[in-house]
């Protein structure tokens, strides 16, 4: 039978009103899906395990929740569900704010069972291909965010000695940004993770 985690009790009791019957109806409907289902805690948010690895995952931010399967990029998406370039919802679902925004209940538990089936056979995730030597030398850092490394000086060295794959990261996530003030937001937040030495993905590290 599945298992419960306690932390995840208390995450949804701590959560926006409005998150709550979301979180609520995503963990059940996972566990009817599943029955085998694990609940763990990953990156401080709560993630379902099945089978030893993760097959999903929730999350409830101020003004939305979050739901996104681990392997949704070599998922099958026959309904066209998967948002899967959705990274500022952290999901695959887009924003959701309330039930309405979720698909149908049969829909999600045929594409649970999708991730179950992925599990059950062992399937991973392909590993990223390694840049060529050309993707290095084109990488260009944007006037916007090279004048705050000026800025800051020790953001600068670790930026600068990071891997082309944490600096192509952390430059997607900047021109990804719809407006000039959510730019901002991530330049001033990825300034701080680079002084602790974090990658953009540092939260799914260690996973």
């Amino acid at each position: 039978m599945g298992r419960h985690d306690a932390r995840i009790d208390v995450y949804i009791d701590k959560a926006a009103d409005f998150a709550k019957p979301i979180l609520v109806h995503l963990r059940e409907l996972v566990h009817a899906a599943c029955p085998d289902v694990e609940e763990a805690w990953k990156w401080s948010f709560p993630v379902f395990m099945y089978k030893g690895a993760i097959m999903c995952n929730l999350a409830a931010f101020k003004q939305h929740c979050s739901f996104g399967f681990w392997k949704a990029s070599i998922m099958p998406d026959p309904d066209n569900i998967l948002s899967v370039s959705d990274r500022e919802g952290m999901g695959h679902l887009g924003k959701i704010t309330s039930l309405k925004d979720l698909p149908k209940d049969t829909v999600l538990k045929k594409y649970i069972k999708a991730a179950m089936k992925l599990n059950d056979e062992g399937v991973k995730l392909p590993p990223r291909p390694k840049p060529t030597e050309k993707e290095k030398k084109e990488l260009q850092v944007p006037d916007y965010f090279t004048k705050e490394l000026k800025k800051n000086k020790a953001a600068g060295e670790l930026f600068n000695a990071f891997s082309y794959s944490h600096k192509k990261e952390y430059i997607e996530w900047f021109e990804e940004a719809k407006t000039d003030a959510t730019r901002a937001k991530r330049v001033a937040q990825a300034l701080e993770w680079i002084v602790e030495g974090k990658s953009r993905n540092w939260k799914y590290m260690n996973c």
